[in-house]
């Protein structure tokens, strides 16, 4: 009699060995920015000498590496499954992590310590940045700054205009976005003066100014004139201290000298605005009655009602004028010039015979800018044949209000 023998052999007794896959980063279950850093190692591959690695995120092609490998791994931000696998001879496994991907914070966007705009001097730019460990790269070219570009080490030399623009980087962050700064340096220069050209010096401290509401301007206004010794450039510095209420303006006015045969005048002054001064406009006129009787007006303000500079003409006839203030393209509003600091003004025009004004430039602190505008300017007002007059006028803004300037080396030159 034959005795069966049946042996009962469980599912384990024949499944391949686990493989010994050992993933030092990243752990299962984490969080991490793309790319991350993959490390794996393995000797044995289903109990069998292992010959390569590789890994694939969800169902993409696998990446082959070595059997000790260090890798940049890539994915999309949200949830995946990260297969790092082995080969051996005739046999192959695997280990599953899940990762979840999420972007990047940003490193800040990287800072100017020098405000964007015109100067006259040049400057040094300093860089900073708020990210801890960032990296600044900028381009003085035009071109998009990259990690290739140069690499910031300390203040740039801007001698001349440039478009500066940098990013940053920093471990573990997305670039920052991009920061860009635009400076242009404008040589100083001075409105031409012959070395023939007569001229008044010190207007502001001469004896016989006039001071009065300019009834052009509403409301009303009150103001005074006192020599101080400070702020001073010379020691004759005078302070015109105006008060209004309702946007008017003080019209302070002198004749300082009698020439009616003078084709070409610069306005050249020094001002001073008292820091808490309130006022909109601030007027610097010459007049001139010439041989044919009639008187030129040569008007200009820097305009806190247009923010620009402006001048007058005559849109009518000498007997029967329309005054009329005409804005330049050319920025100003007095209200943000520096307090507390000398500006210098320069205001340069010329006439013809019958007073057609042709207004060439203003400087201001040195800087030049083009008006190249002609206009007649001519009116009929029975002045002294050949009188000067300089104005100085300061207006109001608002319900009410008062400012302090000082004026020194106001200057009438001719030709």
């Amino acid at each position: 009699m034959k005795t069966l023998l049946f042996v009962l052999l469980t599912a384990a007794a024949f499944s391949v060995p686990a493989a010994a896959i050992n993933v030092t980063t990243p752990a299962n279950n984490a969080q991490v920015t793309s790319p991350f850093t993959l490390i794996a190692s393995t000797s044995t591959c289903g109990g069998v000498p292992a010959v390569s690695m590789g890994y694939s995120i969800d169902s993409g092609s696998s990446i082959i590496e070595p059997t000790s490998f260090t890798a940049l791994a890539s994915a999309s931000s949200g949830a995946h499954v990260l297969h790092v696998k082995c080969w051996g001879k005739s046999t192959n496994s695997q280990v599953q992590l899940s990762l979840n991907v999420v972007s990047p914070a940003t490193t800040a966007t990287p800072q100017f310590s020098l405000k964007p705009g015109q100067y006259t001097t040049s400057q040094l730019v300093a860089l900073s940045d708020v990210t801890l460990g960032a990296s600044i790269y900028y381009t003085a070219d035009g071109s998009g700054p990259s990690t290739s570009s140069h690499h910031y080490i300390g203040p740039i030399s801007v001698p001349s205009s440039v478009t500066l623009q940098a990013i940053a980087v920093a471990p573990g962050y997305a670039n920052s976005g991009l920061a860009r700064a635009d400076y242009t340096i404008m040589q100083t220069s001075q409105a031409p003066i012959p070395s023939y050209a007569s001229h008044v010096d010190q207007v502001q401290a001469m004896a016989g100014w006039r001071i009065k509401h300019d009834t052009g301007t509403p409301g009303n206004a009150e103001g005074a004139m006192n020599a101080v010794s400070a702020p001073t450039l010379t020691g004759q510095t005078e302070a015109y201290d105006t008060s209004f209420t309702n946007g008017g303006g003080v019209l302070y006015s002198i004749s300082y000298d009698n020439d009616s045969s003078a084709m070409n005048f610069v306005y050249d002054v020094q001002v001073w605005i008292a820091a808490g001064s309130t006022l909109s406009n601030l007027e610097m006129d010459n007049n001139q009655v010439i041989s044919n009787g009639d008187t030129v007006i040569y008007a200009f303000q820097c305009a806190g009602y247009s923010n620009t500079w402006e001048y007058t003409r005559n849109a009518g006839t000498p007997s029967s004028p329309i005054v009329q203030w005409v804005r330049s393209s050319v920025p100003c509003n007095p209200a943000n010039w520096t307090t507390n600091a000398w500006h210098h003004v320069q205001i340069g025009y010329s006439r013809d015979d019958v007073g057609n004004v042709t207004y060439q430039a203003v400087w201001l602190d040195g800087v030049k800018y083009p008006i190249n505008a002609t206009v007649n300017s001519a009116f009929s007002l029975g002045w002294a044949s050949g009188v000067l007059v300089a104005n100085f006028q300061v207006d109001g803004i608002g319900t009410s209000g008062s400012s302090t300037l000082y004026v020194d080396n106001l200057t009438m030159y001719r030709w």
